[in-house]
């Protein structure tokens, strides 16, 4: 079955010059390029649209103060044509010529309302992060899997399930958790693709770290009241994360270079969802501009070799050193 002629692809950006070019060109390779590919920009002020404008890309645009990740994802996905979706952000890229095609795969099972792909660190990531990406990013499929994790920076939908019910465009993150948990219990099932990972670039600084965590655990409390993040789990769960990570740089000879970046990543991670979870009332203004529009710059098993054929990135500068 022809899955990309089937297929749009929804990107999410907001400064993406850096990443754009590459994330389009690796589409491009697909061994079934996509029906169409709509950008939904949130007020981008370097080149991101000049670089996109010379793909063929529907821009649509959604304005700073209106902007979440609901509301860009229904904007983007309204405009599109296709009965399914793809959802990726700017600043990830596919490394094989089939990622769609492996991605779109499971959903030939009518049961299957969304799919969600790999995904991999590069070498700039931080050593912390790795250990994050192969926890959540495992190298083995989960085809129907009991739970509704998800990630919507590499992940594909059935508009006709969106068309019930749309991606909550209050929450300040975790829009695909509570999608996926509707998807759920509608009866409907979630699979995990290792078979289509991408590399996704994360350029933040400690800062930033901590703003995507606190904003994370305040979309799970609104999607999970019950849940709580006590001081207590913020102290058990950086002192655990931590050693772990040193362990596993010291195995891997490199705790010297790494120790401080652990550190600094578990500290911001843990203290990042403690406050999120202590934050009282809506999503004013001002955090939003906190969480989207920062002023500053922004271990696994071993991975199976695979056939497929890896994108070309020469005209970018190559890949983005990925690390394994």
């Amino acid at each position: 079955m022809d899955h990309a002629a089937r297929c749009s692809i929804v990107i999410r950006a907001f400064n993406e010059e850096k990443h754009i070019g590459r994330l389009l060109t690796g589409i491009l390779q697909q061994t079934m390029p996509p029906g169409e590919i709509v950008l939904v920009d949130s007020g981008s002020t370097d080149a991101t649209l000049s670089i996109a404008a010379r793909f063929p890309v529907r821009i649509v645009s959604v304005r700073p103060e209106e902007f979440s990740f609901g509301r860009s994802l229904n904007r983007g996905i309204s405009q599109t044509s296709s009965h399914l979706v793809v959802l990726a952000s700017a600043h990830v890229y596919p490394v094989y010529a089939d990622w769609l095609e492996q991605l779109l795969r499971p959903l030939d099972d009518a049961q299957v309302a969304l799919s969600y792909g790999q995904q991999r660190g590069y070498e700039g990531t931080r050593f912390s992060e790795h250990q994050v990406f192969a926890k959540w990013f495992p190298e083995r499929s989960e085809p129907r899997q009991g739970h509704p994790f998800c990630n919507n920076a590499n992940a594909a939908i059935r508009r006709e399930l969106w068309e019930v019910h749309p991606y909550d465009e209050t929450l300040p993150g975790l829009e695909d958790l509570a999608w996926a948990s509707w998807a759920m219990q509608q009866g409907r099932a979630v699979t995990y693709v290792a078979e289509a990972p991408v590399i996704h670039v994360h350029e933040e600084t400690p800062r930033l770290i901590y703003n995507r965590y606190r904003r994370e655990a305040m979309a799970l409390r609104t999607i999970r009241p019950g849940e709580r993040f006590h001081l207590w789990d913020f102290a058990r769960l950086f002192a655990s994360n931590v050693a772990s990570d040193m362990a596993r740089a010291f195995r891997q000879k490199s705790l010297l270079r790494e120790a401080r970046g652990i550190l600094s990543f578990r500290w911001m991670q843990f203290w990042g969802t403690y406050r999120g979870f202590s934050h009282a009332g809506p999503l004013s203004g001002s955090l939003k501009q906190v969480f989207y529009y920062p002023s500053e710059a922004a271990g696994a098993a071993a991975r199976p070799a695979r056939q497929a054929t890896r994108v070309d990135y020469s005209a970018h500068g190559g890949e983005v050193g990925e690390r394994d």
